[in-house]
């Protein structure tokens, strides 16, 4: 451990041309002053003097203590940072994110050079405030994020409408709702409360607004112009995450260096990494940026810039500590190691004996996908991936044979379909299965198609129905190796709930299997690789964390068929939200006490498309001496077959003072979703 005294100014304003003021928590050698340091950057919405404080402080008195000053900024209209929020990555967020770095170099503690890091929001303006190219920012750390806001986030997958874009809409519902720290910005919170409340928008209804690949989602994704990132990039990743085909495509496309380190984690940085093993990400992070940023040679750049980890088959579970494999290295992608094969559907065993005309059918009720999981697990007990058994009488099964050796597969699989639907419009989910000699299957990777997007996805077109298409479903990237013994099998269905939004009718898909196939990234370990380095567990560096809990909480994930009606409910409730089933919690050096219970549940009738409902309940509080704030959210999003019906309601207390109340209900056409 660094014997540099560090100092932490618990907050410091940064000042923007129109006025506003951001704020900020430092961590900062003492020596700075006198001797300038580089400066780390992570820039979120995610409130710095509460909800996120402890993770900040299990990452940023390090980076300071290994020499540099270390700054985590709330973004406008979040925390204590004033102004309103507009959109996720707004233009007026990346322009503020590019003068934040410009004020920073101009520190008299700054040498002028700026790296950038972040998980998942952080990581994308890391992405694109880089894009910006403020002279002062010299490397970025994007951790589990996005290179295009289209194909790869939590809005839209394959072109079908994700039931993500309804709950993280919510989550930011509440998050767009809270107040400022009195304590920080003294007697005017309330006004500037007030602002935040009279200028929030509902996100989920803004977001439906764009069905396609429109300008609103080009905006912020450096995949329409990779040549705007010229600067280092260290991506760190998981493939229990959703952010999986991002480190495949900016290896291939970014000019300047890329590292990447994908691990078998879910949505969490790598040192919290679930499933394990962890990686130490603060150790990884300083290497690069003593390299980049101070010009040490740390040996980094003597490495294969691109490392995975290989996953072993396992048992399906909802959940799971461990993740078995081992580490492989690349020096580019594509890999000369990696091999496209192509396994016909034809040539394997199809679970429909009455085929006719070499044509497979099934109509999926709605409820497929009970057995999905989460797209992005947290490594919250149940959101990973259950036994597929569970869906399977749903959709079309094809069956190779038994694996005679162990099957490597790295990156991007995809099924290439000939097919036809009875509907004007309709979706395709390819699940990739693993499966074991006592039949347990283990979901690889999964994709989707949006029919109503197989020519284009920015001018959606009805299918006739009956007529004969080629599409290919792309499935997400990842590093897996099947046993001796397993079997690959391939599920396809029409529908996947609660992942993605049913269409408007049942669908009846119909394939031709010795027209389509299954394209494999197979991989071949070069004999004389090298073992990579190693990548020890991460030391523990918190000590004693400073919280206190007040009331235990709970937890409820689960899956419920009313018997009487036929309808099936998926729940996940946390009393401690996104902390976990923690109940209310103190921040002892602060004195706040922070309370946050969400109920998010999605429901559909296997036989209607039309009764899918989902509905998110969330009650966040903040308590500290006279201070005592509560805020009460509820939406709902259900759709007819020509729109999407949507209802926003908050409440929000000042002591027992109910201090705003507001109600808006949105009708949104669908546009091929």
């Amino acid at each position: 451990m660094s014997d540099i005294k560090i100092e932490v100014q618990e907050t410091l304003w940064i000042p923007l041309a129109d006025g506003t003021r951001l704020a900020a928590r430092l961590w900062l050698p003492v020596s700075a002053k006198a001797d300038p340091v580089p400066c780390i950057l992570e820039y979120i919405p995610y409130r710095r003097r509460d909800r996120t404080r402890l993770r900040d402080e299990s990452m940023h008195p390090h980076f300071a203590a290994a020499g540099y000053a270390a700054i985590r900024v709330d973004i406008r209209g979040y925390g204590d940072s004033e102004g309103v929020a507009e959109d996720e990555y707004s233009h007026q967020e990346i322009q503020d994110g590019h003068d934040i770095i410009a004020w920073i170099a101009a520190q008299d503690w700054c040498d002028g050079n700026v790296g950038m890091f972040g998980k998942s929001w952080g990581a994308y303006n890391a992405f694109q405030v880089a894009a910006t190219r403020p002279p002062a920012l010299k490397a970025i750390a994007p951790v589990m994020g996005t290179d295009d806001r289209w194909t790869e986030d939590i809005h839209f997958y394959g072109g079908c409408l994700a039931g993500d874009n309804f709950w993280w809409g919510s989550i930011m519902q509440l998050y767009n709702a809270m107040p400022p720290d009195p304590e920080i910005v003294g007697d005017r919170w309330r006004e500037m409360w007030r602002e935040r409340l009279d200028g929030a928008r509902f996100w989920p209804a803004m977001w439906l607004e764009h069905q396609t690949h429109d300008e609103m989602w080009r905006r912020g994704s450096i995949r329409e112009n990779y040549a705007d990132v010229d600067i280092p990039v260290h991506f760190f990743g998981g493939w229990a995450d959703l952010f999986r085909d991002t480190p495949f495509r900016i290896a291939e496309h970014l000019s300047g260096p890329v590292k990447v380190l994908m691990g078998p984690w879910a949505h969490l940085y790598p040192h919290e990494g679930a499933p394990g093993p962890k990686a130490d990400f603060v150790a990884e992070v300083i290497r690069f940026w003593d390299h980049w940023l101070k010009g040490i040679d740390t040996g980094l750049m003597d490495e294969p810039p691109l490392r995975f980890w290989l996953q072993e088959s396992v048992a399906p579970a909802g959940s799971h500590a461990v993740r078995p494999g081992r580490w492989v290295e690349e020096q580019a992608w594509p890999s000369p190691n990696t091999d496209l094969q192509t396994h016909p559907l034809s040539g394997a065993d199809i679970d429909k004996p009455d085929a006719e005309d070499n044509w497979v059918s099934i109509s999926s009720p709605q409820t497929f996908g009970a057995a999905g999981g989460d797209m992005c697990s947290f490594a919250i007990p149940g959101d990973m991936p259950g036994d597929c058994r569970l869906d399977a009488g749903g959709a079309l099964t094809f069956r190779w044979p038994v694996l005679d050796q162990p099957l490597d597969i790295l990156g991007q699989p995809q099924v290439a379909v000939t097919c036809t639907v009875d509907q004007t419009q309709g979706f395709i989910a390819a699940l990739l299965i693993d499966e074991a000699p006592d039949g347990a299957q283990t979901l690889i990777t999964r994709g989707f198609c949006n029919l109503c997007h197989r020519d284009s996805d920015t001018v959606p077109e009805p299918v006739t129905p009956g007529e004969v298409m080629t599409v290919t479903v792309p499935l997400h990237g990842i590093g897996y190796c099947v046993a001796k013994g397993h079997r690959l099998v391939l599920q396809m269905a029409t529908a996947y709930w609660p992942i993605l939004w049913p269409a408007p009718a049942p669908v009846t898909l119909s394939v031709k299997p010795s027209q389509s196939a299954l394209h494999l990234p197979v991989y071949t370990e070069p004999e004389a690789a090298p073992l990579p380095r190693a990548l020890p567990e991460p030391p523990s560096r918190d000590g004693k964390r400073p919280v206190t809990y007040m009331r235990d909480g709970s937890m409820e994930r689960s899956y419920k068929i009313d018997l009487t009606t036929g309808e099936t409910t998926h729940r996940f409730f946390s009393d401690g939200g996104v902390f976990g089933p923690v109940g209310d919690m103190r921040l002892d050096d602060i004195g706040t006490v922070l309370s946050d219970i969400s109920d998010r549940r999605y429901s559909i009738h296997p036989d209607d498309p039309l009764s899918a409902r989902a509905v998110m309940e969330q009650t966040a509080g903040f308590e500290r001496d006279e201070w005592k704030v509560k805020i009460d959210c509820f939406s709902e999003q259900t759709a007819t077959a020509t729109a999407f019906h949507l209802t926003a309601r908050i409440r929000c207390w000042d002591g027992d003072d109910l201090f705003f109340e507001n109600e808006e209900t949105f009708t949104i056409p669908r546009n091929g979703m």
